[in-house]
């Protein structure tokens, strides 16, 4: 038996090795850690806070699992679009490019197009509202100030996809940090939290209209694309399927932090506006309510979470366009053109004097006929072994992923419906 004196066995050096050898583990796990967090912004986009903000101060606590639903299936077509792109080495434009016509990749790729545009008018509308709210600065001049961060934003890529990254992480913890600081003064029914979260209920027929809305604004086609195209920088050559189980732990754990984000606002509303009898109806309204009824600390907090929430998701929605137009029909433009064509929708509604909130209405409307074309073709595609080699869907992975593409689709088409006959 070996003295624990010679050198390599002195306890210290066990220690040390111990120590070295969980550094190692805890840095490769952050390594893969980030296209999920920034996928997850488009989860709690400006959009969300309208409609969540709706459903919390009509129907108070009761619409919170339709949030739990519609993530659950937000975090199997982001598993899909990951697994994707790390299967073929391709993003999901790229393989429509390859597994279909040119004449329906044209139709994607309009569709495509339009739902980023769609995207960032909504996120740029949510942005300029954050510096108007937050700042007393007049809607034209916020839209300016937004393009000028979202371009700063994006022009971080030179400096490596991670640092994007980190900077929309932060983006997303300024969202988070204000939430908590809500929760806190807005004092809710935990109780009710949790039975309404677990348990399905629709007050009354006005409830249904409100939880389509929610359900239907959750899923943006331009993230199911641009997935696919975030997990190639971090594809190591090596082992895929350990690759893979590591994005699913990122969209995990980004997935359900926008989860709690997105119930949060709910809660929040349901504790402040629905306990009061106020029914809000926009992100104006219920800033200039928080104030008088929680205190000013409460406006602030709301005002830096739509601020954070808008620069992060146009910017997201700008490097989404980008992955489009390069894919789909391989449309080559000027990388500042191509962030340009993606913005200028957002921003000229802004100028033009529109009305916010319908701005918003009409956006998600939009995303809704954009939709399918991102689904479809992804669980087609997922499918078929000569793309995906080992990583074909099983059988139960279609059956299911067709279940929930009817049902996201189903979703869309009545708030396409609801929209427009004058339902929300």
């Amino acid at each position: 038996m070996k003295d624990l004196t010679e050198t390599g066995s002195r306890p210290e050096n066990a220690l040390a090795y111990a120590a070295e050898n969980a550094r190692n583990k805890t840095r490769n796990f952050f390594k893969f850690m980030g296209p999920a967090f920034v996928v997850s912004v488009a989860y709690i986009d400006p959009g969300n806070f309208a409609a969540n903000i709706s459903g919390g101060s009509h129907f108070g606590y009761s619409l919170l699992w339709v949030i739990l639903l519609s993530n659950l299936m937000a975090i199997f077509l982001q598993i899909m679009s990951a697994k994707l792109g790390i299967a073929t080495g391709r993003s999901l434009p790229e393989m429509c490019r390859e597994a279909f016509p040119k004449s329906a990749n044209w139709f994607f790729y309009i569709l495509a197009a339009a739902a980023a545009m769609a995207t960032t008018l909504a996120e740029f509308v949510g942005g300029a509202l954050g510096f108007h709210l937050l700042f007393g600065i007049p809607l034209v001049w916020s839209a300016f100030l937004t393009v000028a961060v979202t371009f700063g934003i994006i022009y971080l890529q030179k400096y490596g996809q991670k640092t994007v990254e980190k900077v929309i992480a932060g983006l997303i913890a300024v969202v988070c940090a204000a939430y908590a600081v809500e929760l806190f003064l807005a004092k809710p029914d935990w109780g009710q939290v949790v039975m309404h979260t677990l348990v399905p209920s629709i007050p009354n027929g006005r409830a249904t209209l409100v939880a389509v809305s929610m359900m239907g604004a959750t899923v943006m086609p331009h993230v199911i694309y641009l997935h696919s195209q975030l997990v190639q920088f971090r594809n190591p050559g090596e082992d895929r399927k350990r690759h893979l189980l590591m994005e699913k732990i990122d969209i995990a754990v980004a997935m359900n932090i926008a989860f709690v984000v997105n119930a949060s606002m709910v809660v929040v509303s349901a504790a402040v506006f629905y306990g009061r009898g106020v029914a809000v109806d926009s992100i104006e309204l219920a800033h200039r309510s928080l104030e008088p009824l929680l205190g000013p600390l409460s406006g602030g907090t709301f005002g830096a979470a739509l601020l954070a929430s808008g620069f992060s998701s146009s910017s997201v929605g700008a490097m989404a366009g980008e992955s489009i137009m390069d894919g789909f029909v391989g449309f080559k433009l000027p990388l500042s053109a191509r962030r340009l064509i993606t913005m200028l929708p957002g921003f000229a509604v802004i100028i033009s004097g529109v009305n916010p909130m319908d701005a918003l209405v009409l956006s998600q409307a939009g995303l809704s006929f954009a939709l399918p074309a991102a689904i479809v073709p992804m669980l087609i595609i997922t499918g078929k072994e000569k793309y995906m080699g080992e990583f074909v869907n099983k059988r139960w992975v279609r059956v299911l992923g067709a279940i929930i593409a009817s049902a996201i689709i189903l979703f869309n088409a009545a708030l396409l419906h609801f929209t427009f006959s004058g339902g929300i």
